[in-house]
């Protein structure tokens, strides 16, 4: 990806479950300009996918994206990542289970980590959730792209059934939810 801050753009980078499943979202955003899967958060450098799925390497499953905020807000990413996913469940989303999976907020600057810390006291004040929130918020790490594979899976590969079960309902509802957001369909 290209250096935001040269750019006027900035970064963000969310885990929330399966890379494919927020990539998919994201991807999908106005003003989100690129979206890239991958690892971070561990203590092993370039991780593999079979690595990461052990539980071993302490990376979680994550997606980078380079954005305008002048067209779409660390706010508004935020509040369309905790629909995304859910935030409450600690190392887990639906069937995939581990520390790879749980949900984490990789703040690249002081002001996100203020407006995520901020986002999460709103969410847990209200009535939004049943449960606690469990989403870790901590600095960026370096990124370590995932397989060539891996990016725009969703995209590649809408019939494969993990996509046509799971991710397309997903991607169906926000794009509903959030539709003045959404970039306008090919």
């Amino acid at each position: 990806m290209t250096d935001a801050a040269e750019t006027g753009k900035a970064i963000a980078t969310f885990g929330g479950g399966c890379f494919w499943c927020i990539e998919a979202v994201f991807e999908r955003l106005r003003g989100v300009e690129a979206v890239a899967s991958g690892y971070m958060g561990g203590k092993h450098p370039n991780p593999s996918y079979e690595a990461v799925c052990t539980g071993q390497t302490g990376h979680a499953e994550v997606v980078q994206m380079t954005f305008d905020p002048a067209v779409i807000t660390y706010r508004e990413l935020l509040e369309i990542f905790f629909s995304a996913h859910d935030p409450t469940t600690l190392n887990r989303q639906g069937n995939d289970v581990g520390t790879q999976y749980r949900s984490v907020i990789f703040y690249h600057s002081p002001e996100q980590q203020a407006i995520a810390n901020d986002v999460m006291a709103t969410l847990a004040s209200g009535q939004h959730f049943d449960d606690p929130l469990v989403t870790e918020v901590s600095p960026a790490h370096t990124l370590y792209r995932a397989e060539p594979y891996h990016q725009q899976y969703f995209a590649r590969h809408p019939t494969q059934p993990y996509c046509a079960f799971l991710i397309a309902p997903k991607v169906a509802k926000l794009s509903q939810q959030f539709a003045s957001k959404m970039k306008p369909s090919p």
